[in-house]
């Protein structure tokens, strides 16, 4: 009994601990009145029941100067990681394991080139940074309320410059780029099949709004040269281009609806951005900014000023990746009488060299690091990649060219969009927006409505971006950039309403090669469905279009496999379930996962034994690949690809392969969730855990993360929730904001972020958003004046002294 006492005393104390203690560790000050010096005027900071700022200032200077002190109060630690994984410092924190992250980082060179981007930026644009940065930089000289995390990570906060802000830019870019990685395996197939082969396999994409479509490329591809580099299945340079360092890899849906689909007259714009939401406190932050001039209402990345998604008193707009094709790869020629020097044409050239030093954390070292020379060779067309990891098999010199550090000009655009009237307005912003390619939708109140691409995409004269180009002469074969007015948009389109889900929008017909690149069509498919519909669409219409689970993929392949499965009466169990299934990916029927495993061993057997093992892994890793192709070769239900070479005797059929993979995936389910089929739900496999950056795995994860919580939806639904193909069925990919503005409604705008506002562990408003995100409950960000008011939680007064 009196152990009973003490176990229940000490139970209680950790209670109170968590309950009252914790949420008072790692806090900050959000009422009364504080100094910000710079401040030409008082600003006032109102924040709401979720912990989100308002932000009141009579100038945008002090505006944007107080929207970067208010976010480096919440996130200033998830700053300070954004910034060492964009510069190429993450190892400082996290050791030998962010060593390679590092090294591609300052081998491609977004630091770099920001520091000379910076350099030419405009006055206008030069503020804006500053005044934000300025806020920021506030924050950290204070040395006060700085987060817990600081200590727990071992490192401090550091100061930011003009530069920092734009690396961030630049990684975010990098990563909507695109198809380093589908470059990689399709030279890889070349080398291992041959071009005709490969180019059986190779992505296959679809616009669906195209009456005649071929499903190549935007425009016809060229046969691929067969170039002996060695590279098949060279896990390092994976390891260096591929998805590991693909942190920001973005899908997203988004679309706007015009007068005419509306029930108030006024367009709405709807948006959900996928990212890698897992780690807290997710990638957006969410402010209000509001001057005497304009007010704004919305989301963007730390380190980043102004709005990137939300909307304004005048217009609103959301963003999808477009994947436009901005990088090659080259297969450099040395000059064979100088290897310091490689060849543009006869002309040779020494490579531009310098050197980088890495700062690892050690704590076998004198200081707790140790340090490191990288030294980086570059070209005309950037930097070597092919030497800066030891062991790559390929004797070849590779390099890298992307797009933004050969466009970058003295606007960013940021301040064009963020003070934009019209939708006409927000398409000449855009055309300031290098550095990143995007899919934006945008609206006004006067009704118009559209999109637009950004970015800077080069025309080609030869290869068309898909595998790695053979350098032979000294003609570049970037001849200039896609005209502006010719970047794929569309402006108050008849047919209601535009949305984007990463699929290709371009015609076969579009005059120049846009990217080999694209989600498969099924999520816009599904979303052409939704909004052509007649009548109007609500406001919560849209909301739960977001949340959508058909699975359009599914309605084609599953009653394909459960016929397979029928025939046998070991599998038969599974094929009825998938026979009378409705295809949503709903979290408590087991259909979604009889068939997503299913379907997974079926893919790995139709490859596996013409590609082996580690080619196979490779190419199935990156499912936009290979889905839509897979999809085409089950509707036809005969291809040479289903026969197994590893039987010689015996011609597989698609049958044949969907029997063999239900008994492999059959097998694994029934030994971890019963013998059963009908047990074998969703939910029970297919999960979103939500972590701590500074605790990941092993003893205290769940005290200091979210949870883990099961998700309906797939990589094919609306209700986005994707998994790694090598790593099933947790959730990796899904929304990392939902959000429907209705330029009707001048109080608030529906949205929900995964998380919270705060990035501080214990906070309330750390994680406070986790249940409503996944149940599909309502939140607000707050428009009008009056509603701000009537939700204001707590004020803090600004003060220039």
């Amino acid at each position: 009994m009196k152990w009973l006492k003490i176990g229940l005393a000490l139970v209680i104390i950790v209670i109170i601990a968590i309950v009252v203690i914790f949420p008072r560790l790692n806090q900050f000050q959000r009422e009364g009145q504080m100094v910000l010096t710079g401040l030409k005027a008082p600003v006032k900071v109102i924040r709401d029941e979720k912990g989100m700022a308002y932000i009141y200032g009579e100038n945008e200077d002090d505006v944007l100067k107080a929207q970067g002190f208010v976010t480096a109060q919440d996130r200033i630690f998830q700053m300070q990681l954004i910034r060492l994984l964009a510069t190429g410092r993450i190892s400082e924190l996290v050791g030998e394991k962010g060593k390679n992250t590092d090294i591609t980082m300052r081998t491609i060179g977004f630091y770099r080139q920001a520091q000379r981007h910076g350099k030419i930026l405009n006055d206008q644009n030069r503020r804006l940074f500053q005044s934000y940065l300025d806020g920021v930089n506030a924050f950290v000289k204070k040395g006060s309320d700085l987060p817990l995390e600081f200590k727990l990570g071992g490192i401090k906060p550091e100061t930011w410059t003009i530069a920092d802000s734009l690396a961030v830019a630049y990684f975010m870019g990098w990563n909507s780029a695109a198809n380093l990685q589908t470059e990689i395996i399709a030279q890889m197939l070349v080398e291992k099949l041959g071009p005709d082969r490969a180019r059986e396999i190779f992505p296959l994409n679809i616009n669906p709004d195209d009456p005649i479509t071929t499903g190549g490329a935007s425009k016809s591809s060229t046969r691929p040269e067969r170039l002996n580099l060695n590279l098949m299945g060279d896990q390092k340079l994976m390891a260096l281009l591929g998805p590991e360092n693909q942190t920001l890899r973005a899908g997203s849906n988004n679309w706007v609806v015009g007068p005419t689909l509306s029930p108030s007259g006024k367009p709405i714009v709807a948006n959900d951005p996928h990212l890698d939401t897992r780690i807290l406190p997710g990638p957006w932050y969410p402010t209000g900014l509001i001057t005497p001039a304009w007010r704004a209402v919305g989301v963007t990345i730390p380190g980043l000023p102004g709005m990137t998604i939300g909307r304004t008193d005048r217009i609103a707009l959301g963003v999808t990746n477009s994947y436009g094709d901005a990088q090659d790869l080259y297969v450099e020629t040395i000059d064979p009488k100088n290897p310091g020097n490689y060849l543009e044409g006869q002309r040779s050239v020494p490579f531009q060299t310098m050197e980088e030093t890495l700062r690892i954390k050690d704590k076998k070292a004198p200081q707790g690091f140790r340090e490191e020379r990288l030294m980086i060779r570059l070209t005309k067309r950037g930097p070597v990649v092919s030497d800066v990891l030891p062991g790559l098999k390929t004797d070849k010199v590779i390099t890298v060219r992307w797009s933004p550090f050969e466009a970058m000009g003295p606007s960013m655009g940021l301040d064009q969009v963020l003070k934009a009237r019209s939708a006409s307005e927000v398409q000449e912003a855009l055309r300031e927006t290098t550095a990143v390619m995007l899919n934006f939708v945008f609206a006004d109140v006067d009704g118009h409505f559209g999109w637009q691409t950004s970015g800077r995409l080069p025309i080609r004269s030869r290869g068309d971006g898909t595998v790695p180009v053979l350098v032979t002469d000294d003609r570049d074969n970037w001849t200039g950039w896609i005209p502006l007015e010719k970047m794929p948009q569309l402006y108050d389109p008849p047919r209601g309403w535009v949305g984007t889900c990463n699929h290709k929008t371009v015609l076969d017909a579009y005059p120049y090669y846009y990217s080999s690149y694209f989600s498969p069509s099924y999520r816009y498919r599904r979303l052409m469905q939704l909004l052509d519909k007649p009548g109007k669409k609500s406001v919560d219409d849209h909301w739960q279009f977001q949340r959508d689970t058909l699975d359009l993929m599914a309605r084609e392949v599953a009653p394909v496999m459960a016929k397979a499965l029928l025939a046998h009466k070991d599998t038969e169990a599974m094929g009825k379930i998938l026979g009378k299934w409705d295809y949503q990916d709903s979290a408590d029927q087991p259909a979604p996962a009889i068939f997503q495993a299913v379907y997974r061993k079926f893919a790995l057997a139709v490859f596996q034994d013409e590609l082996g093992e580690d080619l196979a892994q490779l190419m199935l890793d990156d499912w936009y690949f290979w889905q839509e192709r897979l999809a085409k070769m089950v509707r036809e239900g005969d291809s040479p690809w289903f026969d197994d070479q590893g039987t010689p005797t015996k011609r597989e059929t698609m049958n044949d392969l969907f029997y063999r993979a239900a008994l492999e995936a059959g097998q694994e389910l029934s030994s971890q969730y019963g013998t059963s089929p009908e047990d074998w739900r969703w939910s029970k496999i297919h999960q979103l855990e939500f972590l701590s950056p500074i605790r990941q795995e092993g003893a205290g994860k769940g005290l200091l993360g979210g949870g883990s919580h099961p998700m309906g939806g797939s990589g094919e639904t609306l209700y986005r929730a994707a998994f790694d193909f090598k790593k099933p069925f947790g959730v990796k990919w899904s929304a990392s904001l939902r959000m429907v503005a209705d330029l009707s409604d001048d109080d608030k705008v529906l949205a929900v972020l995964p998380s919270g506002v705060s990035g501080r562990l214990f906070d309330r408003h750390y994680k406070d958003q986790i249940e409503p995100f996944m149940k599909g409950e309502k939140r607000y960000w707050w428009f009008s004046d009056r509603e701000i008011k009537n939700h204001a939680q707590t004020q803090l007064l600004l003060t220039p002294h």
